[in-house]
């Protein structure tokens, strides 16, 4: 049962991510993700067979719930006014998450959540603080094709971006998998860091 509580958590927050991307490029000049009908929090617009299934389920053993939904789609060459536009639709996702992840926190730290919604309720608030903040850590990470990437390629100069987008691009998931199974160690104290910083609990 935690299991499903666990990736039920992680399907909607990777949803408001993915929306958050698509709301960012429609405020930019882009319409492609409304006109998809992904600027939804329905999960069943968004949802990913690999990742919000069996990726969630198969990591939720290795000790860590992780996974993705379907990439809301944005055309880049509506955004404006230029090339910074694409980092902040890349951006717009990890902010969303850093977002819940605050509300729910500072909802545990002021003891506003168990005030409100009881017991039940900072398990929750615990869950949604948590798993935000790794999504929000994971995807700034400069390696393809994750949001940190895409706002690297953005602030380098343009020959440059172009060179390692067409070096790195086509290894994008083998990158990630290496990250997840061999570096993720290095970033999670971060994790735990913010998450005592902002609810107050020691992890």
């Amino acid at each position: 049962m935690e299991t499903v509580f666990q990736i039920a958590i992680l399907v909607m927050s990777v949803v408001v991510h993915e929306v958050s991307h698509g709301f960012a490029a429609r405020a930019l000049g882009d319409p492609t993700a409304e006109l998809a009908g992904r600027l939804t929090l329905n999960p069943i617009k968004h949802l990913d067979p690999l990742g919000s299934f069996l990726v969630p389920l198969v990591t939720s053993f290795a000790g860590f719930t992780f996974g993705w939904a379907k990439p809301v789609p944005y055309n880049p060459y509506n955004l404006k006014p230029g090339r910074w536009s694409e980092a902040l639709v890349a951006v717009a996702g990890p902010a969303a998450n850093v977002g819940l992840a605050l509300v729910f926190g500072l909802g545990l730290r002021f003891e506003i959540v168990p005030a409100i919604f009881g017991e039940a309720g900072i398990a929750i608030a615990f869950s949604v603080t948590l798993i935000n903040l790794v999504l929000a850590i994971f995807n700034l990470v400069p390696i393809p094709p994750l949001d940190g990437f895409k706002i690297l390629l953005s602030v380098l100069p343009f020959h440059l971006s172009e060179k390692l987008r067409v070096v790195l691009e086509s290894y994008g998931l083998i990158g990630v998998l290496i990250f997840v199974f061999f570096f993720w160690q290095v970033v999670s104290p971060l994790v735990y860091f913010l998450f005592s910083l902002i609810t107050g609990i020691a992890l």
